[in-house]
């Protein structure tokens, strides 16, 4: 299994609303044992270069195990993301030797 990087991005103008906490331990939850890492959120964002557009902002980042590109992308299609017309960019995580 390979490790993948889930960075979940929100509209620019997004704000999370009272029930936002619940629906991403609820997510998290439903992720199993494929969450390697909850990760964080970020309290502020800033960009170099293009990074998503103008429009959406990162909020956080979590690590998730998968057989491929493709079982990664399925495991983020229910993300609470995707209910406020965000996204989530996927990435495998590279391999470096000695680390």
């Amino acid at each position: 299994m390979a490790k993948y990087v889930f960075s979940f991005r929100v509209p620019s103008d997004y704000a999370p609303h009272a029930g936002t906490t619940a629906e991403w331990r609820a997510w998290f939850g439903e992720l199993g044992s494929a969450l390697v890492e909850v990760g964080n959120a970020v309290t502020d964002y800033a960009s170099l270069g293009e990074v998503g557009g103008t429009g959406s902002r990162m909020i956080a980042y979590s690590v998730v195990s998968a057989e491929d590109m493709d079982c990664a992308l399925a495991l983020a299609k229910d993300c609470p993301v995707m209910r406020v017309g965000g996204g989530v960019e996927v990435g495998p995580v590279m391999k470096v030797a000695g680390s």
